[in-house]
């Protein structure tokens, strides 16, 4: 019996998912057949498509599952302790101290390798 109930919710899914596609494509082909008309009532037209897309994906099994992703999603970042503007700066100013530094170590590097390479094959640089 429940494989009754997957497979019709599936072809109404199936179905669902094809007037969203239809539903996004009419509004970007509205916009685009009826571009003498003002852009207030084009926007307005595209946003009212896509407001009605999103809904009936809504209702589709991946449309509730994701926006469950989403409400637990925001609930775990609603815990994030977010560091204090002090502590940016500070740790921001300490990355860019270390990047410096390697910066540098890297280019007296670079300059003693060239130097004994040009100094090993004879080659003036």
């Amino acid at each position: 019996m429940s494989v009754n109930t997957e497979s019709t919710s599936n072809a109404m899914d199936s179905v669902k998912w094809v007037l969203v596609i239809g539903l996004l494509a009419a509004a970007v082909a509205g916009n685009y057949i009826y571009e003498d008309l003002s852009v207030l009532i084009r926007a307005i037209s595209v946003v009212v498509l896509v407001a009605v897309a999103g809904f009936i994906a809504a209702t589709t099994d991946k449309g509730s599952r994701f926006l469950n992703f989403a409400k637990e999603s925001r609930m775990e970042v609603r815990k994030v302790v977010w560091p204090t503007r002090q502590e940016a700066t500070q740790t921001t100013l300490i990355v860019l101290a270390a990047t410096a530094i390697v910066a540098l170590l890297l280019w007296g590097l670079d300059g003693i390798l060239v130097r004994l390479v040009s100094l090993i094959t004879g080659l003036g640089v």
